[in-house]
C-alpha cells in the first residue's frame, strides 16, 4: 500500500519509523513537513477530531520554550502558527489511500503495522520528550 508520509527530513524517529513501514511491505512516498507549502484546508483534515492540543510537536521549540500555548489556541489560530512554523506540526502525517493520520501512534499506523509494537519510536532519542 503506498502511504504519504510527511516527515521533519533528518529526524532519526521518522526515517525508522519509515523503514517499519517498508519491511510490512508499504511503499513510502515521503515529504518534507518543513519545505511543504501548507494551507488550512489542506492541513486540517489531517487532525479529524483531535482536540487543537494534540495537534502539535512537544518538542517544537517555540512549544519548548513558551511562545506557543497549545492549549490556549484556537483552531483557526493553532492551523495560522503551524503554516508560520511547521516544526510546530505533530508528525508525521499519512494519508493513505485518503485516509488521513497524525503522529505514528494513531489507528491508521496500527493498522498498516497490524498492532506492532511502536512504543519505542514514539519518544524522542534527542529530547526527553514524545518525538511528535
Amino acid at each position: 500500500m503506498e502511504v504519504v508520509f510527511y516527515e521533519k527530513p533528518g529526524c532519526i524517529n521518522n526515517t525508522k519509523q519509515k523503514k517499519m513501514l517498508e519491511e510490512k511491505g508499504h511503499v513510502i512516498i515521503p515529504f518534507s513537513i518543513i519545505t511543504t507549502k501548507w494551507e488550512k484546508d489542506m492541513l486540517r483534515p489531517f487532525f479529524g477530531q483531535l482536540p487543537v492540543s494534540q495537534w502539535f510537536n512537544v518538542s517544537a521549540p517555540a512549544i519548548k520554550n513558551g511562545e506557543i500555548e497549545p492549549n490556549n489556541l484556537t483552531e483557526d489560530e493553532a492551523l495560522q502558527a503551524m503554516i508560520l512554523d511547521p516544526l510546530l506540526i505533530k508528525r508525521p502525517l499519512i494519508n493513505v489511500n485518503g485516509n488521513l493520520g497524525v503522529g505514528f501512534d494513531c489507528i491508521l499506523i496500527e493498522d498498516l503495522l497490524n498492532g506492532e509494537d511502536i512504543s519505542h519510536l514514539l519518544k524522542c532519542p534527542n529530547s526527553t520528550t514524545n518525538c511528535d
